[in-house]
């Protein structure tokens, strides 16, 4: 969870073209699958493609994440860019120490071509018997979690012959040298 402060004062809404009187606030954040359902459910479009957003759709995310009860929508016009700083680096942190080899990125479950909706989150969710309380979890890690089980579920990957004869050689020469033997 992030918490973020909106310092209270008087600000000038360009758009209504008049002064906006902002209460000070503490707002509580969490970047969650969650949030991600909210958001795709008004603007009707996947919110992790990596297509632009504009300001207003990313205005409605932050809002989207928001766990705090009864705030201003105002509030959320009037985002510091200190504290949006603090937003995006909370939104990009991975919220683990697991890392994926490449190899491991192109056989977990999920293709790489593929759009990826909340919907489809949930479907990998009950496929690999992720309880739905982790909805709630920093989607990174969320993420993690699915590419961990989805990995660990995939049976490996059958050896090619020339693989297989590689890998003999390797063993056997091997063996000679610690035995000291040719052959």
């Amino acid at each position: 969870m992030l918490q973020i402060t909106i310092p209270g004062g008087e600000r000038y809404d360009e758009q209504k073209e008049e002064f906006v009187v902002i209460k000070p606030c503490l707002l509580q954040l969490e970047h969650s699958l969650v949030s991600v359902s909210k958001w795709e459910s008004k603007w009707h479009k996947a919110f992790l493609d990596k297509k632009e957003k504009s300001n207003e759709e990313l205005i409605d995310y932050i809002r989207c994440m928001c766990i705090t009860q009864n705030v201003d929508p105002e509030v959320f016009r009037f985002i510091p860019s200190s504290e949006l700083a603090k937003i995006n680096e909370y939104i990009s942190n991975p919220m683990t120490a697991t890392w994926f080899s490449e190899d491991q990125k192109k056989s977990g479950g999920r293709g790489m071509k593929e759009v990826v909706t909340s919907e489809l989150i949930y479907y990998w969710m009950i496929a690999l018997n992720i309880p739905f309380e982790c909805q709630k979890w920093h989607l990174n890690r969320l993420m993690t979690l699915i590419n961990v089980c989805s990995i660990k579920n995939t049976p490996p990957k059958k050896m090619s012959s020339h693989d297989i004869l590689k890998r003999n050689a390797s063993l056997n020469a091997a063996r000679r040298a610690r035995l000291h033997t040719k052959g």
